[in-house]
């Protein structure tokens, strides 16, 4: 069992910025308890052990929290009508979706912030996959191999000559960190991996994702860093739409061919991702840990014709590893009926372009739209919410944007490339 020292304590207490929090951060205070609204039913938490650092997250943004359903912004259980309990799993929070559809069947703290670790590299695959040529053979730096010591990597040498789908294929099968960076470098134009994460973050805002802000391209902790279950279905939508992601995440094995220029020899690697050996239908995903995110996951699976996507944040192992739990509640979203949702998965640009126009906002914001094809489009908000309801989460959420992107940009600012915080574990689920 692990425990914190005061170096440890610190380091997580300063990972997000005054500015931010919604209670004043300090050592040794633990996070604030999650309140639910009256009557909200809690998640059904396995007991874990109580080894997580203080971190308190952002304040509450209530637009941000309104996005896919006014269902969905709560830190208790948004389930369907007449659904059966899902199962007992120790993350904080999770959402299962359907990838085709968008629905969202259910979820524990959709809205409520997290931290991501390594399946951060989902949002780097969905910002760079469409920026970067496959076949193109390019030289890893050492400044691409500057991680965290101790944390995941591929292998990869200084100097070394690879094409990027061989780099691709170690961030997605072994989580490679110095893949992560090169990546975010090859893909981040002029200002190369600070680049590459300024591109990640506006990814995240045009997917709909505005609880999340990426620090570090490879997921490694950093300042300010966060993300919330509901914002990695969006991001997971996005890759699992992309073929060659799909190709790469169910591929089983690869190889790295040898540099013999620099003494270093070919060698396999294998996909970390369990649930592809042990859950029929699986079709991929990433698993993900630091010592403060605990265990991340997100994974998907297609069975009768249904493809979903589980996402879970904040888990600890205790009875069952992250992908077991993930595997648990995708048992429980194919057991419900076909048009059972509680919200919904935003399309890209959906909230950009609903910006001009009141009632697409409205729509966005309460869930409504877009939902099982043209004919839900026109049947208006989720229950539960009106005009007036939604017309003020636009206004609210026209200051909140700004207001994020002046943070994120001053976040990015203060950093050089490659920051993150020391003393996080290797992120291997």
């Amino acid at each position: 069992m692990r425990t914190w020292g005061p170096s440890a304590v610190l380091a997580a207490a300063l990972l997000v910025p005054a500015s931010m929090l919604s209670t004043p951060a300090t050592a040794g205070t633990p996070a604030p308890a999650r309140r639910l609204p009256a009557g909200a039913p809690p998640c059904p938490n396995v007991p874990a052990p109580a080894t997580r650092p203080p971190q308190p997250p952002p304040a509450a943004d209530p637009a941000a929290r309104a996005v896919g359903g006014a269902a969905l912004a709560t830190a208790g259980l948004a389930l369907p009508p007449a659904a059966p309990a899902p199962p007992a799993v120790t993350a904080t929070s999770w959402v299962v979706a359907d990838l085709d559809t968008g629905a969202v069947l259910g979820g524990c703290g959709p809205h409520e912030y997290g931290v991501p670790a390594s399946v951060q590299k989902l949002l780097l695959a969905a910002t760079m996959l469409p920026r970067l040529d496959p076949a193109r053979e390019v030289t890893v730096t050492a400044e691409d191999l500057a991680i965290e010591p101790g944390s995941s990597a591929v292998g990869l040498v200084a100097g070394g000559r690879y094409r990027i789908e061989t780099i691709w294929l170690g961030l997605l099968l072994k989580s490679g960190n110095e893949a992560a960076n090169a990546l975010a470098r090859l893909g981040g134009g002029p200002d190369g991996t600070a680049g590459g994460v300024r591109a990640m973050n506006t990814e995240a805002r045009r997917l709909g994702a505005l609880q999340t802000h990426a620090v570090t391209p490879s997921g490694l902790d950093g300042p300010g860093q966060f993300t919330s279950a509901y914002d990695l279905a969006l991001i997971a939508r996005a890759c699992f739409a992309d073929p060659a992601f799909r190709r790469y995440a169910t591929t089983r094995t690869a190889q790295v061919p040898a540099q013999p220029g620099l003494r270093a020899k070919a060698f396999a690697i294998s996909n970390d991702n369990l649930l592809l050996d042990h859950y029929p239908g699986a079709i991929g995903g990433k698993t993900g840990f630091t010592d403060l995110a605990r265990h991340t996951y997100v994974g998907a699976a297609e069975r009768g014709g249904r493809r979903l996507v589980v996402t879970l944040l904040g888990a600890e192992v205790t009875t069952q590893r992250g992908w077991q739990q993930g595997a648990a509640l995708l048992d429980w979203g194919f057991g419900l009926p076909r048009d059972a949702a509680v919200g919904r998965l935003v399309r890209p640009g959906e909230l950009d372009r609903a910006a001009a126009s009141p009632t697409g906002a409205a729509s966005a914001l309460a869930g409504g739209a877009g939902l099982g094809g043209a004919g839900a489009a026109t049947t208006g908000a989720w229950p539960g919410t009106g005009p007036s309801v939604a017309v003020g989460a636009v206004l609210v959420a026209g200051g909140a944007v700004l207001l994020a992107r002046r943070r994120r940009h001053a976040a990015l600012a203060a950093l050089p490339p490659g920051t993150s915080s020391r003393g996080a574990a290797p992120e291997d689920d």
